[in-house]
């Protein structure tokens, strides 16, 4: 089931504990408009873009500043210079500060919490971003769309220094935990393609989080499901530990060794996942990696559960959900999204 509108409003629509587990990529803060504002007052006939070809990057609209061309195709970001109308944006990673972002992210996952059963999980994918003067920039590729650097935030947040790392995960990780989650596991997402970077005062960055946060203190994890391939693994090194100072005749140590063979085919799966970033066919933009999701929905629920995405994005969540046997809830607020969805669903033999 795909339900489109503002997650904010439509979470409180769904019933409490009804779902198993919540898979989702917010919007990254700072990193893209993705055009789904409005405008209130001024003249209805205006087209509230700038005629100017003058480098602005105070404002920004469906397309990348770069991809602008000197033309005057920009969008007036909050108040349009020609008729004085009002731009009104429900898209969540528009805020002007860190702390608004991670309030409104309270918000949409305590309605989460609500809906999901006493022994649900979350997991939640969160890019980060480095400060820069008066404004930020966003050095990964979104899950949900292309790194746009042409989205300005004007007030990076008391006591952000230029070339400071935001730390956005870690603010929104925290204050969940302070609102009431189990922050379980801080998952490394290990990109072997990242996106490239100029800087040379710092390493590339090639890696995101996905925190794994509970309900309550006992939840369902079904370690089984995820378990992956043991490759002769040793611990302690290849020599053993001597616990008692000595030896016998066949110079062997005794007590116990620190050294132990796998016994198993297989492992409990670390906590860093290494998955290339995919274009997702028919679309311009880095999707969901289905790689990503698939432990995600194996380990936190079973077959007949409800996975829910709060930010449902072209359907990469509802699309792996199916094929593991589980339904899903998807809440968009961009309804441009609706045709790549459809697509996914036609090529699963699903309605929409």
């Amino acid at each position: 089931m795909i339900i489109y509108g503002d997650c904010r409003d439509k979470l409180k629509e769904l019933d409490s504990e009804s779902v198993q587990c919540c898979v989702t990529s917010p919007p990254y803060w700072g990193l893209r408009d993705y055009g789904t504002g409005d405008w209130e007052g001024g003249d209805k006939n205006c087209s509230h873009k700038r005629d100017s070809k003058k480098s602005d990057r105070t404002i920004t609209g469906h397309k990348n500043f770069e991809e602008m061309n000197g033309v005057g195709d920009a969008i007036y970001k909050t108040t349009c210079n020609r008729c004085g109308a009002k731009r009104v944006d429900l898209q969540l990673g528009l805020e002007e500060t860190p702390e608004e972002y991670t309030a409104n992210m309270v918000e949409v996952f305590s309605q989460v919490k609500r809906v999901l059963r006493d022994d649900g999980t979350l997991w939640l994918n969160l890019g980060d971003s480095y400060s820069s003067g008066g404004r930020t920039t966003t050095t990964n590729q979104s899950l949900r769309g292309d790194t746009d650097y042409g989205v300005t935030r004007p007030k990076p947040g008391k006591g952000i220094k230029p070339k400071d790392l935001i730390g956005i995960p870690w603010r929104v990780a925290f204050a969940l935990q302070a609102d009431g989650w189990y922050l379980r596991q801080d998952i490394i997402w290990h990109k072997p393609n990242p996106m490239p970077e100029s800087v040379t005062d710092r390493c590339t960055k090639a890696h995101e989080y996905i925190f794994l946060m509970s309900k309550s203190e006992k939840y369902f994890f079904d370690s089984d499901q995820i378990k992956e391939k043991a490759v002769g693994e040793r611990w302690g090194g290849n020599k053993p530990m001597n616990t008692n100072n000595s030896k016998d005749q066949d110079n062997q140590f005794k007590g116990l060794s620190r050294e132990r063979d796998m016994v198993s085919e297989f492992r409990n799966k670390r906590s860093v996942w290494t998955v290339n970033t995919k274009p997702y066919p028919g679309s311009h933009f880095a999707v969901f990696p289905q790689e990503l999701i698939e432990p995600c929905i194996q380990a936190g629920s079973k077959t007949g559960d409800v996975v829910l995405d709060p930010f449902f994005g072209s359907g990469t969540t509802g699309e792996v959900a199916e094929r593991f046997g589980r339904d899903y809830i998807g809440i968009e607020l961009n309804e441009e999204y609706k045709p790549l969805q459809q697509q996914r669903c036609a090529q699963m033999g699903l309605g929409f």
